[in-house]
């Protein structure tokens, strides 16, 4: 299982503006994924670290969880982002 990070296209930045936007203060904590999760980045910065490798992202990245992947996030920097859960 692995994340995904890219840069959006415009089309994909103007499907994500209509979802929810959820935010995080600086802190650790662990996550598991039952459902694919894409999101866009709108600030921020996040450390990822799942299956022995980290991924790092932040503001203007599209990032795709793939369902089933266990993971710690580290939030360095106060994260946004917009997000829609499945397909």
């Amino acid at each position: 299982m692995k994340i995904i990070v890219r840069k959006p296209v415009q089309d994909e930045i103007e499907q994500m503006k209509k979802l929810p936007v959820w935010e995080c203060e600086p802190k650790n904590f662990p996550w598991h994924y039952d459902e694919k999760e894409t999101c866009l980045i709108l600030e921020g910065s996040v450390k990822v670290k799942a299956n022995g490798e980290e991924v790092e992202f932040g503001a203007g990245d599209l990032v795709i969880f793939p369902k089933g992947l266990s993971c710690e996030w580290s939030v360095g920097k106060k994260v946004r982002k917009h997000y829609k859960f499945g397909e």
